[in-house]
């Protein structure tokens, strides 16, 4: 009797034995190569406030594509690329979301960081207006003025532009403005036009005006190069080499996923931000955003695989610029090791 009783009472500890193995192979089979390692907590943090191009991000948090990577995934809105380059190298956010032009400066000045992956590499740089301005051409950009944000990467990279278009700095006014006053600018006629992506002021232009907005898009007039991707401190890449591998691998996926799946996309960035742009807006940024993935160079390849040859040009494109005084080999900009597969 006394045995009968012990074992009862040692079944549901074994049962319970039991169950807390099957959670925990329930746990590494989530978690992927991961095991039952805790996930890292990682910041990423954008070029702006979200709009349609960062999807991906979003989707693929909410997928679990990040988490499967070993990943907790918070995304943080940006103030220009330039403050997301400096605080990726002061440590103050894991990952930064930046534009490759702000990128080579930034890296000329100094700072300790590196591009571990393009992701957009045709420039969604460009002139943006109202179709009834008649603005055809470049050449028909002299005498107009337009907004811009002194100090932006577009700003830096708009000269060559016009130089690569036969126009000089002083055939155009340039008005400052703060980036959130360049819409409004256009919109009241302050401006002729403005200066920004093609994958983000101009469908919110063109649904709040209720006009339909054109653009000279630099990549179709001469200038193209790698615009927006991941990048890392110096420091990260050095002591965390395998979460930098984890986080790009991740990234790659979560865009080719959201390729596949553009409604899904879109629909994941609901409540990302009291700023976000309506789901039309949305859906018209990140289609836009998805003919930037590759170039020639790069056709068929994971996102984010990047070639020493589509870096070497632009980096040539901001040398002749005076983006950069001093050319240094692709290796000083970015990280060739982490490059996702497939």
């Amino acid at each position: 009797m006394r045995l009968r009783t012990l074992a009862a009472a040692l079944l549901p500890a074994a049962l319970l034995f039991a169950a807390a193995g099957c959670g925990s192979n329930s746990d590494q089979s989530s978690q992927g190569s991961q095991g039952s390692k805790a996930a890292d907590k990682v910041t990423l943090t954008l070029n702006w406030y979200p709009y349609g191009e960062h999807a991906p991000f979003y989707f693929g948090k909410k997928q679990g594509i990040f988490a499967k990577h070993g990943i907790d995934l918070t995304i943080q809105a940006g103030q220009g690329s330039q403050k997301t380059i400096q605080a990726t190298a002061a440590g103050q956010t894991t990952f930064g979301w930046a534009d490759t032009p702000a990128l080579l400066a930034a890296v000329g000045q100094g700072l300790q960081v590196k591009s571990v992956g393009v992701f957009l590499q045709t420039t969604p740089s460009s002139v943006q207006f109202f179709s009834d301005k008649n603005i055809n051409t470049p050449a028909d950009l002299k005498g107009k003025t337009i907004a811009s944000t002194a100090g932006d990467a577009l700003s830096k990279t708009f000269p060559a532009f016009l130089k690569a278009n036969g126009l000089a700095a002083s055939d155009v006014t340039l008005q400052n403005t703060d980036a959130a006053g360049k819409m409004a600018a256009v919109m009241s006629g302050k401006t002729d036009a403005l200066l920004g992506f093609a994958t983000d002021q101009g469908p919110t232009m063109q649904e709040k005006a209720g006009k339909p907005v054109s653009y000279l898009k630099f990549a179709e007039h001469g200038l193209n190069f790698y615009s927006n991707g991941l990048l890392a401190s110096t420091d990260t890449i050095k002591d965390k080499k395998d979460l930098v591998k984890r986080m790009v691998a991740a990234s790659s996926e979560a865009w080719t996923a959201a390729e596949g799946n553009p409604t899904g996309a879109v629909d994941a960035m609901e409540g990302a931000s009291q700023q976000l742009p309506s789901k039309k807006v949305l859906t018209d940024q990140f289609n836009a955003t998805l003919k930037l993935l590759h170039t020639d160079a790069s056709k068929g390849q994971a996102p984010g695989v990047n070639t020493e040859a589509d870096w070497t040009k632009t980096i040539t494109v901001f040398a002749e610029a005076g983006v950069i005084t001093k050319v240094e080999s692709p290796s000083t900009y970015w990280d060739a090791s982490f490059a996702p597969k497939g």
